[in-house]
Formats: structure tokens, C-alpha cells, sequence
């Protein structure tokens, strides 16, 4: 059985490991903690508790229970007090103040999911992302910066504060992987802060897996502005410090004009300039199901539009876990 490790955040994870736990496949999902918009923040400013977002995607896309509790998971309250909260994220966060453990929690979490994999945060201390742009302005958390439109621009540094400690579980499945996917995300709100975590840039040098990077289909306006494959390439071997992947996955799908003309106040699509690059896998991925969002959730209404079909993008990467 071969061991496959997911790096990432949010709906990124969720896609890759959705399609992929239909495997027969020895999975994990190494999560980013930076996460502090929406319900999350709310919980991590009022009850002291580890960003629980995230890491409720993963558990829910390697859930093999009935839909029933996976819709009980990811219910987004609409009115009342607890407006905008998803049921889940309340529901680790209740786990990690009786257990006195986020990883405890996690663990429990799944075991009531029985999911198909271990979902394992990236490190379990209390962090914030923090960015300072050229001009000097400082963009304080990963909300604010995923909804910041300056980061063309150009920034001097994006830092997590405090300096967080690597969980050791995490660089141990990097270490043993068969093979570590990364992406596609948020690249300064879901990818890069995996990597400011000390030991998991050096983790991915020295593995022996194959690496793959899944590339976003989607450009965000004011942050990723007419990125092409190969800027995306560029800034994340920027923060590992080699380029070390074996494969890049590429969309060749062309969405609807509709939705594209929908996308276009966002941001549009990555175009391939590596076209010539023999580590480029390209293939359709995209989603053409329709997408309803929640009315609370102002994040998923950009996220509806233009996604990754989780099980084409899945079919790919077993191409390629079946060369191993």
C-alpha cells in the first residue's frame, strides 16, 4: 500500500483527499494552521483554541460515514448567535477544551468519522500570519491577507508569529511518504505558511518521495495577478529552497465563458508556460457540477465558481502513484 501524504489548507486538501480516499491508499493530511478567518477566528479570539477549519475539511473528505454526519459536520448556523459558525468547527474546538489536546480532539473527531487516513496539524502552537508589504503596511493574519488586494504590489516578508514548533508527526510522514502532494491552494494563505514552519521545507528536500504540485486553476486577483505555472513554481521553490518536484498538474480544461466572465472581478485563469517541461502532467479537472454556497460563508462564494474535480484530479495522481 502506498503512503501518500497531502500538504495544504481548506478546500485545497479537501479536493485531493475527497478523490483520493477511494483508493486503496495509506493517507494523511498534514494541515496548515494559519487559519483565523470566518468561524475559526472567531473561536481562536474567544476561546483560546487552535484553528479548527481546516482541519474539519480533511476529516470530512476522509469520512467514511453516512452523508448524514458529514452534512452535520460542515453546517453553517444562518441566524442567532452562532451565525456563520459551522457545527464542526464548534464541535473540535468543544473536543479540545475537555481533552486538553487539539491533536486528542482530531484523533476523536475521527474515529466518530471513521476516516480513511490521519489528518495531522502542522504544528499545535497558537500561530498568526503576518505579512509586510513594500509600501510597509502590515497585514495581520490569514483572513486579511487572503482578502488584501496590495500583495502585487510586492511585500518584504511573510512570517508566522511566534516562530511555532514543527509537530514531529508531521515531518515523520513526510520522511516515510511514497509520495507528498502540494496544492492546489491559497498561495499565500494555505500553501506558503506550511512551508514557514522550521523543518518541513528541509523535510521536503530530503524525502525520498516523489513530490507532485497540484497548480491552482484560478488566479486571485491583487495576490496571484497573471501568475502563470511557472510563477506559482518559482514562489513556492522560493520558500523550500530547491526545486524539488518530480510532477506539476496542470488544468488544459477551458471553463464556461459565463463563469470565467463570473470569475473575472476575482481573478483568471492560470495560463501554462511549460508547456515544454517533461514533468508537466496536464489534464480536464475541472468540477462541471453546479455549486450552491452558504449565505454566511462569504469566502465559499468566490470558491463556487471555477474548482478541481476531485475525482479527475484523483484518476491523475493514481497515474502516478501506480509508477511508483
Amino acid at each position: 500500500m502506498k503512503k501518500v501524504v497531502v500538504l495544504g489548507g481548506g478546500t485545497g486538501n479537501f479536493t485531493v483527499l475527497r478523490g483520493l480516499k477511494n483508493y486503496n491508499l495509506d493517507l494523511s493530511a498534514v494541515v496548515s494552521m494559519a487559519d483565523d478567518g470566518g468561524s475559526t477566528g472567531i473561536l481562536r479570539d474567544e476561546l483560546g483554541v487552535l484553528p479548527p477549519g481546516d482541519v474539519r475539511q480533511c476529516l470530512v473528505a476522509l469520512s467514511g460515514s453516512g452523508r448524514l454526519m458529514r452534512g452535520l459536520m460542515n453546517y453553517r448556523f444562518e441566524n442567532g448567535c452562532l451565525e456563520g459558525h459551522s457545527f464542526g468547527n464548534i464541535f473540535l474546538s468543544a473536543l479540545e477544551k475537555v481533552t486538553g489536546s487539539f491533536e486528542k480532539a482530531v484523533d476523536e473527531v475521527g474515529k466518530i468519522l471513521s476516516i480513511q487516513g490521519k489528518v495531522i496539524p502542522i504544528t499545535t502552537n497558537q500561530v498568526r500570519l503576518k505579512m509586510i508589504l513594500n509600501n510597509g503596511k502590515v497585514l495581520g493574519g490569514e483572513g486579511e491577507i487572503y482578502m488584501s488586494n496590495e500583495l502585487e504590489q510586492g511585500f518584504r516578508s511573510i512570517f508566522l508569529e511566534p516562530i511555532p514548533k514543527v509537530n514531529n508527526r508531521a515531518i515523520d510522514e513526510i520522511m516515510n511518504a511514497d509520495l507528498v502532494v502540494l496544492g492546489p491552494g491559497g498561495m499565500y494563505s494555505s500553501l506558503i505558511p506550511i512551508l514557514l514552519v522550521d523543518g518541513v521545507s528541509k523535510a521536503l528536500r530530503e524525502t525520498k518521495a516523489e513530490k507532485v504540485f497540484v497548480v491552482n486553476l484560478m488566479n486571485k486577483k491583487g495576490q496571484t495577478t497573471g501568475f502563470t505555472v511557472n510563477d506559482y513554481r518559482k514562489e513556492i521553490v522560493r520558500f523550500i529552497g530547491k526545486d524539488i518536484f518530480d510532477f506539476l498538474i496542470v488544468n488544459n480544461g477551458t471553463p464556461s465563458k459565463e463563469l470565467v466572465d463570473m470569475y473575472a472581478v476575482e481573478g483568471g485563469l492560470v495560463t501554462n508556460d511549460l508547456e515544454s517541461d517533461e514533468r508537466i502532467v496536464a489534464a480536464d479537472l475541472l468540477d462541471s457540477t453546479k455549486s450552491d454556497y452558504s449565505k454566511t460563508d462569504v469566502l465559499s462564494k468566490h470558491r463556487a465558481l471555477i474548482r478541481h474535480d476531485s475525482k479527475k484530479l484523483a484518476q491523475v495522481l493514481m497515474g502516478i502513484i501506480n509508477e511508483l
